[in-house]
């Protein structure tokens, strides 16, 4: 085989440990790009906050940093407050007082939060957001406060143990009888009962209910004698709820002999009751969502700008900068010269990200002002590929961005993919928005007269009126969406 030297000529993409830094802080959330600037502040050296100093101190760092042709720009995101310097010495007096405490003359650092309204002004609940007690927590102290006998109190802890977040026991006597055999074997059926009888009256009333009947029943069996429509209610919930459940109101009156508004006294008295005691005391955290951008209008004009409270200020220190020299490589050098590169890198990368972030949400602002002025009914169709052409990027680049990125706007927080949706075409050759059409959707149901709910093939006609031409399944795929039931369970009596 003869050799030959052979020149071709190609194209391949590259992706640099720049670029691939880029496109990760690109799609982290607002939160987990704190946790990243935390962690590259405690593994670089070069960087900082640049929060603390003064401006004369910042303009020499600037200046040094562009002798050594070291210079970066920082990244507008937030200032945290300066935190209180504690390395200043302080004049100690010769003799303090007897009775005098070290608290009293000095300041220890530590904030007292004993009680609301510190010298911090920070919010006493935002700081104590300890997690709360669970209903099973809040069972076992009850148990532990009622005077029951070792045997019952071993069967109220497996019943309170059966019991799950809604407050509903999750299996039956006999299994939690069956369990109990194994290490007590004198324990008898009647006794489980007797115990779990005991638990549907704690705190909160109803909770150890096998069912939505005994649930209800157990709450106004507490309520006063002489509360009105009371034994009725009881019959109701007890041998009439799967008709009351199918919203078969007429059925009802017939067999219970009320007229309508007798009828409505005893639901509005069922309504007063808690289907799920157990929600009261086991809840989940509250998770708060910080915004990444803000939209405010001014002068009849919609603005965009970053939240400035989203991410610390970084700059690159100008002592450790200094540090570095041109012509030595030895090893402490070079470990500077490598901590500044990914210092520079870093910081180029968090730039880059705030700019495609705001270029973006200028352009999804810029689509749907319709939405921002008039509400969703006016919001227009849009998908991935009309903001990449828009802003010049690709799609991929798009979803990242849109991705976990939400925008506080004068209607609420949304997030970035809220305002892209599919299209559906209209009469006179236009598109409306999925969400829009889901908007319209509910606003019909909202306006629906109560005895006679619209049906999915009614909504869809309504629609067809106004130019919407949408069929029926599509109608009830997007009622479920929003959590909306089908008319027969809508039905009321007022």
């Amino acid at each position: 085989m003869k050799q030959s030297i052979q020149l071709r000529l190609g194209q391949h993409l590259t992706m640099t440990p720049q670029l691939q830094q880029a496109i990760r802080l690109l799609q982290l959330s607002t939160l987990e790009l704190q946790m990243e600037i935390q962690t590259v502040l405690d593994s670089n050296l070069m960087l900082e906050t640049a929060d603390s100093d003064s401006p004369e101190e910042a303009q020499a760092g600037a200046e040094a940093s562009e002798r050594n042709e070291e210079s970066a720009d920082s990244v507008n995101v937030p200032e945290h407050e300066p935190e209180a310097d504690f390395s200043s010495p302080e004049k100690i007096p010769d003799e303090l007082a007897v009775d005098s405490d070290w608290d009293a003359i000095y300041d220890s650092g530590v904030t007292n939060f004993s009680a609301p309204g510190g010298d911090d002004n920070r919010d006493f609940f935002e700081t104590h957001n300890a997690g709360g007690e669970t209903l099973y927590e809040h069972l076992m102290w009850q148990m532990e406060m009622t005077p029951f006998s070792p045997t019952d109190q071993e069967i109220a802890a497996t019943i309170i143990d059966s019991i799950n977040d809604d407050g509903y026991l999750g299996t039956t006597l006999e299994e939690i009888h069956e369990g109990l055999l194994a290490e007590n074997p004198e324990i008898e059926l009647d006794e489980v009962a007797a115990v779990l009888h005991r638990i549907q009256h704690f705190d909160p009333i109803g909770v150890g209910a096998r069912n939505l009947g005994e649930c209800l029943e157990i709450q106004l069996k507490q309520l006063p004698p002489e509360t009105p429509w009371l034994n009725e209610t009881l019959k109701l919930v007890t041998q009439h709820l799967d008709l009351l459940g199918a919203r078969d109101f007429s059925q009802i009156m017939r067999r219970m002999k009320l007229d309508e508004t007798d009828l409505q006294s005893l639901i509005t008295l069922i309504q007063s009751l808690n289907p799920r005691p157990g929600s009261q005391i086991a809840g989940a955290p509250p998770q708060y969502i910080v915004p990444d951008v803000f939209v405010t209008k001014r002068n009849d004009r919609w603005h965009v700008s970053l939240n400035a409270e989203a991410a610390p200020k970084l700059r690159i220190n100008s002592q450790y900068a200094n540090m570095v020299k041109r012509a030595d490589n030895s090893d402490d050098n070079n470990y500077l010269r490598n901590h500044l590169q990914e210092a520079r890198w870093f910081l180029k990368s968090l730039q880059s990200r705030n700019e495609t972030l705001l270029k973006v949400a200028n352009c999804i602002v810029d689509r749907q002002r319709g939405f921002f002025d008039y509400g969703d009914e006016a919001m227009k169709p849009l998908v991935l590929r009309d903001v990449a052409e828009a802003v010049e990027m690709h799609e991929s680049t798009i979803s990242r961005v849109t991705t976990q990125k939400y925008m506080h706007t004068p209607r609420g927080i949304f997030e970035f993919k809220y305002f892209f949706s599919s299209h559906v075409g209209t009469s006179d050759g236009g598109e409306c928005s999925a969400t829009a059409i889901r908007a319209m959707i509910k606003k019909l149901v909202s306006e629906e007269p109560p005895t006679k709910p619209l049906s999915d093939s009614k909504i869809a006609e309504l629609l067809d009126n106004e130019g919407i031409n949408v069929a029926r399944r599509t109608i009830a795929k997007y009622r479920e969406a929003l959590a909306i039931p089908p008319s027969n369970e809508r039905k009321r009596l007022v």
